[in-house]
């Protein structure tokens, strides 16, 4: 098997983007009304080296039944309890086999059928390690319907202490980064992405790729923002992993929060550029 840095043990260059194999990773408990409309926009996918990852922490409301209607030898699906979705991410980043690994949560959509192409591409440069783009949060109910547009911009290791982040639910990662720097540590339970993508950038120093377009919707109404309780929590779980991996302090914990009110002049900016 390949190191997954680019290049087989043998030195030889990695095949091209349309024959490598990225492993989605999902992790699902009780979306019995949103799993179906995620998987399919997997489904509809142009790259064909894809494998489904689903790790399912014991659902009780018909998610299984929706998933076995999903006739796709790409799906492999583990079912059971775990200790909360970052538990279960790394649980199917374990069970993958490809040489990319990137997210789809349960509630959220590729944005377009080339995504996976396009991710593909950026992964020729055996130089790049992630790849990331844009993320829109739209309505629950309607997709269609964008509240936020999170612009991501290129990354710049001075922008961590601004703090900035790329969108999480964009980033692909070569096996290697998860190998060298390890996956998500559950000691925090609603900012571990935050933490290991610190940890990645700090400790790893991983080259990242941009592709300035979105590449998931992602439906309002995720684990960090369900409650002021939750979302006071995320704050010290932030602060926390920004003090472990030595890019601050307070200031940068506000900067992360206010950036969020650009996303919403990006999203208004963008509805008007579509009247145009």
């Amino acid at each position: 098997m390949d190191d997954f840095s680019g290049k087989s043990r043998s030195g030889v260059q990695i095949a091209s983007s349309d024959h490598l194999t990225i492993s989605i990773v999902t992790a699902v408990y009780n979306r019995a009304d949103t799993i179906g409309d995620a998987i399919k926009s997997l489904q509809a996918q142009t790259h064909a080296y894809v494998e489904h990852i689903l790790q399912d922490g014991g659902s009780s409301d018909g998610t299984l039944d929706v998933l076995a209607a999903f006739a796709d030898p790409r799906l492999r699906l583990e079912s059971g309890r775990d200790g909360g979705i970052y538990d279960a991410l790394n649980r199917g980043i374990a069970r993958s086999t490809g040489e990319v690994v990137g997210l789809l949560h349960s509630d959220d959509l590729f944005a377009h059928p080339h995504v996976l192409a396009q991710v593909a591409a950026a992964f020729e440069d055996p130089q790049v390690e992630g790849v990331y783009g844009d993320l829109e949060y739209v309505a629950r109910n309607d997709p269609s319907r964008v509240i936020r547009y999170w612009r991501a911009g290129d990354y710049h290791p001075y922008l961590l202490r601004r703090g900035w982040m790329p969108p999480h639910p964009t980033l692909f990662l070569r096996r290697s980064v998860f190998e060298r720097y390890g996956t998500y540590d559950t000691e925090f339970r609603i900012a571990a992405d935050y933490e290991a993508i610190l940890r990645w950038l700090t400790r790893g120093r991983i080259r990242l790729a941009y592709l300035p377009e979105v590449l998931v919707r992602m439906r309002v109404g995720g684990e960090s923002n369900r409650s002021a309780g939750r979302i006071l929590r995320k704050s010290r779980e932030d602060l926390r992993a920004i003090r472990r991996h030595n890019v601050g302090g307070v200031r940068v914990l506000a900067a992360k929060n206010l950036s969020k009110i650009t996303q919403f002049l990006w999203r208004d900016r963008s509805h008007s550029r579509g009247k145009q």
